[in-house]
């Protein structure tokens, strides 16, 4: 039979084996404590981004300047300079001169830009799918015309050179049987000066491409006799047909409550096409992550004010076809799934 160790000598070994592990617990100890005073635990994003927005009175610049100020709060080193710009088209052509580090435009803008091998276009990447832009297409109240193929002839409002706007009102002309270059004479023309050109009756209609509402459709409404004009579903099936970037459109509704004084209490129908938040692929992934996640974090206050935002879901952000998502953004959707 084995010798039973007396007592006080396995005392002694427990003290001795307690004596090796109290150094090992008090490392595990300090590294906690570490952990919990340390509270930047990786680098945060720091320096200067320009956003480049859109006509000083529509939704783009608006949304600009409330994530301005939603960065500033999430993103304290990071100082956001905002830019005017003509829209969708000029957006992407600044990003890819290193005017601007992240904008947003329409998928059917960015897929032009790709399809037509644009300056950069293979390194455009997206952060978020935002919200739809509808097009509204604004007439007088009084005017004869009932539908898209009678613009023929008439001076129609089709947005900036360097809009998305331009590029939808084109499609769908053309989608009516309407050469925008011969069949109506063609104003270049922004949200920010449509609305005046109507009033002073030198536009018989105009095209605008926004989030619900916009505000300055809104307030020409509400002081100018107008209304909007339905797209038809058959110009809108022939817009789809076409392929290419028109594959983005989707058959959408106006609702009734948009535009109350243009309305009558009548929903329009029309179509939409989503907006992407976008920057380029040499961008810094913390900070692409940083502002893709004050983006989303963000939509109910910025919501409260740019009504479209409110839309910005996080089950649908990730989806940015045409663009593949940036690493940084990446990294925020991984962080956050369920």
């Amino acid at each position: 039979m084995p010798a039973v160790p007396h007592p006080l000598h396995r005392l002694a070994r427990l003290g001795r084996r307690r004596a090796f592990q109290a150094p090992a617990v008090l490392l595990v100890v300090l590294a906690v404590l570490l952990w919990w005073w340390v509270p930047d635990r990786a680098p945060r994003p720091e320096g200067r981004i320009t956003f480049s927005t859109g006509v000083p009175s529509g939704v783009y610049q608006r949304y600009g300047e409330l994530l301005q100020e939603a960065l500033r709060r999430n993103l304290p080193d990071v100082a956001t300079g905002l830019r005017d710009s003509e829209g969708s088209q000029q957006n992407l052509a600044r990003l890819a001169s290193g005017e601007a580090d992240f904008t947003i435009a329409t998928a059917d803008a960015v897929a032009t830009y790709l399809s037509e091998g644009r300056p950069g276009a293979s390194k455009l990447r997206g952060c978020a799918r935002l919200y739809d832009d509808y097009v509204q297409l604004v007439v007088p109240k009084d005017s004869p015309v009932r539908s898209t193929r009678e613009l023929r002839g008439l001076r129609v409002g089709v947005g900036q050179e360097g809009s998305g706007v331009r590029l939808l009102a084109d499609r769908l002309l053309l989608a009516a049987g309407l050469d925008p270059a011969v069949d109506v004479e063609s104003v270049s023309a922004g949200i920010d000066t449509m609305p005046a050109l109507m009033e002073q009756k030198r536009l018989d209609a105009f095209f605008w491409s926004g989030g619900l509402p916009t505000s300055a459709v809104k307030r020409l409404s509400e002081r100018f006799p107008v209304r909007l004009l339905p797209l038809e579903e058959e110009v809108v099936e022939a817009a789809r047909r076409s392929g290419g970037p028109s594959r983005y459109f989707r058959t959408a509704t106006i609702p009734a409550d948009a535009y109350p004084a243009a309305q009558d209490g009548e929903p329009v129908e029309t179509v939409a096409v989503p907006n992407l938040l976008v920057t380029m692929e040499e961008m810094d992934p913390a900070l692409a992550e940083g502002v893709t996640r004050t983006v989303i974090r963000s939509r109910d206050r910025i919501g409260h004010e740019v009504h479209p935002a409110q839309l910005v879901d996080l089950r649908t952000a990730i989806y940015t076809d045409p663009l593949p998502l940036h690493e940084g953004a990446r990294r925020y959707y991984r962080s956050v799934k369920p």
